[in-house]
């Protein structure tokens, strides 16, 4: 068992999810706590499964510890166990908001219809927006599966696709969208809905930078490339043929 760094504190585990550790003595509590705090922080998911894992050993019946191992489950690719743990959770805490998780181990184990049937159960009306978004992620990764391509693509076709305002899910709403167009042979269509998930991602949390360079034809392997040319070449040689503006060579591109 790794040790939890000493900076991790019990305080830090948002309060709604302390409450449910009220059940248990307080030096449990704080230990459980500090557990479920370093799954969430890890870097590294294997790590976070193991502190996750642990907290589950403490405290089984208490349903942030079942949510927050399902989760830890299903970022190490753990599905079937993913799915027990967030059944477990929902059942404790009869939430909800477990579902987009839950459907999508379903689709990763290629049950996709139970993936679906999960997804019927929601009732739009006990979810927030961003969970209601997820569902429709998922949904539309599963009739990708189906090979229904443009169905994938109805399905996320909701008002804030085409909203100015930024939300934490815009990027992964945008890429998933992409994804689906691309699918459907939407190329050009696919190329702007990752130019958006880029720019609604600074941070990096999905490859849509990336894959939007694929879609442009950049190939970072070639611009290495050129670069050994350049060191290789004599004084005053134009080794790639680029003339006087490297410009126009990356706008052929």
């Amino acid at each position: 068992m790794p040790p939890i760094p000493a900076s991790i504190t019990p305080d830090q585990l948002d309060p709604q999810a302390r409450a449910q550790l009220n059940s248990l003595p307080n030096d449990l509590a704080d230990t459980v706590a500090r557990y479920l705090v370093a799954a969430s922080m890890a870097d590294d998911a294997q790590r976070g499964y193991v502190y996750a894992a642990e907290a589950r050993r403490l405290a089984a019946r208490v349903g942030i510890v079942r949510e927050v191992s399902g989760i830890a489950a299903y970022r190490t690719e753990r599905w079937a166990e993913a799915l027990s743990e967030l059944r477990a959770a929902r059942r404790l805490t009869g939430s909800d908001e477990y579902l987009p998780v839950m459907a999508d181990s379903e689709r990763a184990l290629g049950r996709l219809d139970r993936a679906l049937a999960l997804i019927r159960e929601a009732d739009p009306a006990r979810l927030d927006r961003a969970t209601q978004i997820e569902l429709r992620i998922v949904e539309s990764g599963v009739r990708r599966d189906q090979g229904l391509a443009d169905a994938a693509v109805l399905v996320l076709q909701v008002p804030e696709l085409t909203s100015a305002r930024p939300r934490p899910w815009s990027a992964r709403l945008f890429y998933a969208y992409a994804d689906a167009l691309l699918a459907a042979g939407r190329e050009e269509e696919a190329r702007d809905a990752f130019a958006r998930a880029a720019a609604a991602d600074p941070q990096g949390e999905t490859d849509a930078a990336e894959r939007l360079d694929e879609l442009d034809g950049i190939e970072f392997e070639d611009l290495a490339d050129l670069v050994d040319l350049e060191d290789s070449a004599e004084p005053g040689e134009d080794p790639a043929g680029l003339g006087e503006d490297p410009a126009e060579f990356r706008e052929d591109r």
